[in-house]
């Protein structure tokens, strides 16, 4: 298969050279004259420009740098190469896929690479190009392992062709392969991927602060709650958005929790959020009721008896666990 690297940075030249060993034909395209230097000097095809001119059909990979800016993400120069890759579709006689691996904000291949790529090149989507998002999941430290060997790869398209092709390209590298009909439910994966890994690392920061003050040992707490808790555990225990946290135990050791920490003189922000954002959705009409058959169980062990918190009126049913969608 042609594949061309637009972006041959970190994400780009792990991914580039992950291609190279599956047996497909790689070009990286970057405008840093250094970059395209030190690539050729590999012995690797570096150029810096993309030309499509007498090119058979190919992938074409975003992995360019969307840096933020303060408060959202800089796209010069990712706009900067899909513009160059819409003058180069100008002059394809193939119809080739552009896909988005580049991290960006849920709806920018959709709402803007297409609109760009249209207005450069002077096709339509889907005739003369096709589009999907395919977010990369790589560490900086182990980038070119983690994409040989991927956890899981995410693919989102509107056209089922375009689909069942990318899964046929990354099939050979293993993992689990989750595909989605719309690239913004990839865009919004990664996002919430990378979101929910900096909550978990502030959370168990906040409990530093309150475990240090209070003399104890985070570390034996925190590898002890990473096996004990089912949010830990069960990767599916949570997820059920929407539908508020309840029970006999959480509400109040939540609360109780940020009285303890008063005492020792700490604030808590993101629990305090973390109790503001169940409160907001306890009684809501948005609230998504959750079955009472799908309510999980205590944990194992000998049967437990739990006082309610209030022995009269609603009570919220605790979060469940459920199964993906996809």
């Amino acid at each position: 298969m042609r594949i061309f690297i637009i972006g041959s940075g970190v994400v780009g030249t792990a991914t580039g050279r992950g291609f190279i060993e599956a047996g497909h034909r790689v070009t990286f395209v970057d405008v840093s004259p250094q970059r395209v230097e030190d690539l050729t000097a590999r012995g690797l095809d570096a150029r810096a420009r993309i030309d499509l001119a007498t090119e058979e059909a190919a992938y074409i990979f975003l992995t360019l740098p969307t840096p933020n800016d303060g408060t959202r993400y800089d796209l010069t120069a990712f706009l900067e190469g899909t513009r160059a890759v819409g003058r180069a579709l100008r002059e394809a006689d193939a119809v080739h896929t552009v896909v988005v691996r580049s991290t960006v904000t849920p709806g920018t291949t959709e709402g803007l690479v297409g609109p760009v790529l249209e207005r450069e090149s002077g096709l339509r989507q889907d005739e003369g190009f096709l589009l999907a998002s395919n977010p990369e999941f790589l560490r900086a430290a182990s980038a070119v392992a983690d994409f040989r060997w991927p956890r899981m790869t995410v693919v989102g398209a509107r056209n089922r062709r375009v689909r069942e092709r990318l899964v046929e390209l990354f099939t050979p590298f293993g993992g689990e392969l989750r595909v989605f009909a719309e690239p913004m439910t990839a865009e919004f994966i990664k996002c919430a991927h990378n979101i929910f890994n900096a909550t978990k690392i502030s959370f168990w920061n906040e409990m530093h602060a309150v475990a240090q003050r209070a003399g104890l040992d985070l570390a034996e707490i925190a590898e002890t709650v990473a096996r004990s808790a089912e949010a830990s555990f069960n990767p599916t225990y949570g997820i059920r958005g929407g539908a508020p946290y309840g029970g006999a135990c959480l509400p109040k050791d939540t609360k109780a929790f940020l009285g303890f920490a008063d005492t020792l003189d700490i604030d808590m922000p993101l629990l305090r959020a973390v109790v503001e954002v169940n409160d907001r959705l306890v009684g809501s009409p948005s609230a998504v009721p959750v079955p009472a058959a799908l309510v999980p169980a205590a944990m194992t062990g000998p049967p437990r008896i739990e006082i309610p918190e209030q022995p009269t009126g609603d009570r919220v049913p605790a979060r469940a666990a459920e199964s993906p969608v996809r």
